[in-house]
């Protein structure tokens, strides 16, 4: 997907002038660092001192430890999946082939490097996936728990083929700076966990060679950060790799200077990107994960080097960590909200670990867990490992904070509410801001969709993000209106596109009641304003006695075209008859069942794994789909209109 004179021109007109001056800026530093071979500072003497402490191992529970060695044997047989791709050429990998396409990036100064261009390039995110060299953080941690050699040869050999294949400044790994601070937290775990390897400090500090990779990758963090309307998830990353590695690899005349810089930019961004109730402002969770789980990382690593961190750290991170467990549903899983692409900031578990209840387990190593957060019975090696390196919140100089008392229900600055109901029933309300900054990169069309689960099980499901570069009409699809839980006006999405990760104009939407109580019927009204001279109100409200949920939408304005969406999880059937359906799904060998009754004032169709255009689809993780069913109803509205929808539950076994 290469960018258009248009989309330029859309991206600029999204930036401030501070912004546009430090763009400026990068291009002159880009075109001055084409010729520059600038002198990597000489290092004697360099030690690694970042060990773990003693015993931290030992914590590590056995079928964590066994599944993370399974895991380590798949990849040292050469297999691994990558968004939706199985590899079997990990033995000795091509760190610039394509697997998907079959493509291979092309070399040449970084900067001119064509990423966004499929054709050019293949699926950079294919290419980069395995350059984060989280899957050598695997390696090296199987390394740690067993003592078994080979995995430690692996790594190095894998990490001495990327270095002598990707020199400074050339190829498509040193054109996005989230790659290059991932890869730099990744090398930090890597030495860490290699300590008791012969070989470690031959790999690193005594290797002129890592020594460059290592200085040149800060040197680049240091010139090229994430800026303005860019500053979301990866300028986190950015500045949380170059701390990490300023405190671990701190052998630079610059590493002081660095971990400084790096540490300010951690701190500033951190709040930036968290609403004060600990959601992250992107409103796409799987970035509250990552940045997450960047932010305790490198809280680590200052808390290991002995590095002073500002009490709005642990803070920003203790209240992410609350709201995590505040809107997850009884299976642990959190909402399916805004762009999601598997990003991850620390790799050190096996397949089957869960994400969540591990983030929940090193929150409650760290921060301590509140009497209402959901029980964790899985177990991770990542906790242990972080715990033993993290002071404790109660000892990490923190100031006093007033934690919530009862799981909260409502997000008012996030515009998230969590509706709870008998056996299970979950719903989600949005409410929210359309995304983070003026393009709100990571943000679909959503405004009032719902998210509707039963025991874990996604009924009214949000259908995830499934891709980014290279296929624009999926990439649309799947953030577009249709493809939520909410009504559609004129065949127009709320807010207005300006490429894969742009939005021009962004719908406004303010939340007007919320009665989350626990008993009785729990109520939700808000209203958006994304169709010009059209607004749509929408009421949800579920009775918990009756495990009902009805949704009243109102359109205000007109006349127009109106299509409401409803799409079911994957695991959910629908026998649809004019404009009821049933639904029947099965949990844990049990057969459950629900019935949708749909407003009678529009025509209904099932669709499912429709291509052009695309409608009804599912995507349980990036480069991944399926077939879903989406119930669909088309009609007309003039001046005032109100459409009811009613969801009831089955009891087990018959009727609730």
């Amino acid at each position: 997907m290469t960018m258009s004179a248009g989309w330029y021109l859309r991206r600029l007109s999204r930036m401030g002038p501070r912004e546009v001056g430090g763009r400026v800026g990068d291009t002159v530093r880009r075109r001055r660092w084409r010729s520059a071979r600038p002198a990597v500072p000489r290092v004697t003497d360099a030690r690694f001192t970042a060990v773990l402490p003693a015993g931290a191992l030992d914590a590590v529970a056995p079928d964590a430890a066994k599944r993370l060695v399974a895991e380590a044997d798949r990849l040292m047989a050469g297999r691994a999946e990558f968004f939706g791709v199985v590899r079997d050429d990990l033995v000795a990998p091509d760190w610039w082939h394509d697997p998907k396409t079959g493509r291979r990036a092309p070399w040449g100064y970084a900067f001119d490097v064509p990423y966004r261009d499929e054709e050019a390039v293949g699926d950079v995110k294919q290419i980069w996936e395995l350059s984060r060299h989280q899957y050598l953080t695997v390696l090296a941690a199987a390394y740690a728990l067993t003592g078994d050699e080979r995995y430690a040869e692996r790594v190095a050999a894998h990490l001495r083929s990327w270095w002598s294949a990707n020199a400074p400044l050339r190829g498509v790994h040193w054109t996005s700076g989230i790659e290059l601070g991932i890869r730099l937290l990744s090398w930090v775990w890597i030495r860490r966990l290699l300590d008791g390897w012969p070989g470690a400090a031959g790999l690193f500090e005594e290797n002129p060679v890592a020594l460059r990779q290592i200085w040149h990758h800060q040197r680049w963090l240091a010139a090229f950060p994430s800026r303005g309307s860019s500053a979301n998830n990866h300028v986190i990353a950015e500045a949380a790799g170059q701390f990490a590695a300023a405190c671990a690899f701190g052998w630079f005349p610059a590493s002081a200077r660095w971990r400084a810089e790096a540490l300010r930019s951690l701190e500033r961004q951190l709040r930036a990107n968290t609403f004060g109730s600990g959601l992250n402002r992107e409103l796409a969770t799987e970035y509250h994960g990552l940045v997450l789980e960047l932010g305790l990382a490198a809280v680590a690593e200052a808390d290991r080097a002995g590095v002073p961190v500002p009490r709005t750290v642990r803070l920003v991170l203790l209240r992410m960590t609350d709201a995590l467990a505040a809107v997850v549903d009884g299976r642990l899983r959190p909402p399916r909200q805004g762009d999601a692409d598997d990003g991850h900031g620390l790799v050190v578990d096996g397949a089957g670990t869960d994400r969540w209840g591990s983030l929940l387990a090193t929150g409650d190593a760290v921060f301590g867990r509140l009497p209402w957060w959901p029980e964790v019975t899985g177990t991770d090696v990542r906790t242990p490992l972080l715990a033993a390196l993290v002071r404790p919140y109660a000892k990490g100089g923190a100031p006093p904070v007033r934690r919530p008392s009862a799981r909260p229900a409502h997000f008012a600055d996030a515009g998230m509410t969590v509706l709870r109901g008998p056996g299970g029933i979950w719903c989600r309300c949005d409410g929210g801001p359309h995304g983070f900054l003026s393009i709100a990169a990571h943000a679909h069309a959503d405004a009032l969709s719902v998210e509707v689960r039963h025991d874990g099980v996604d009924v009214l499901a949000d259908p995830g993000t499934y891709c980014y570069h290279g296929q624009p009409e999926w990439r649309s699809y799947f953030r577009s209106t249709l493809a939520h839980n909410t009504l559609q006006w004129d065949g127009a999405d709320q807010s207005v596109s300006g490429g894969p990760f742009l939005w021009t104009r962004h719908a406004r939407t303010r939340v007007l009641a919320v009665d989350a109580s626990d008993g009785g019927v729990a109520r939700w009204c808000a209203e958006h304003d994304g169709y010009p001279g059209v607004t749509h109100r929408r009421r949800v409200e579920l009775t918990a006695a009756r495990g009902e949920l009805r949704v009243v939408d109102e359109v205000h304005g007109g006349p127009g075209a109106v299509r409401l969406a409803f799409h079911l999880g994957p695991a959910v059937t629908a026998e649809l008859v004019e404009n009821r359906a049933l639904l029947r799904w099965s949990r844990d060998g049990e057969e459950r069942s629900a019935e949708l009754d749909l407003p009678g004032e529009l025509s209904w169709r099932a669709h499912r794994g429709e291509s052009d255009p695309p409608l009804g689809w599912y995507s349980a993780g990036f480069g991944r789909k399926e077939p879903a069913t989406a119930l669909v109803g088309s009609g007309s509205a003039d001046g005032a209109a109100g459409f009811t929808t009613v969801l009831r539950f089955h009891g087990r076994g018959g009727a609730w």
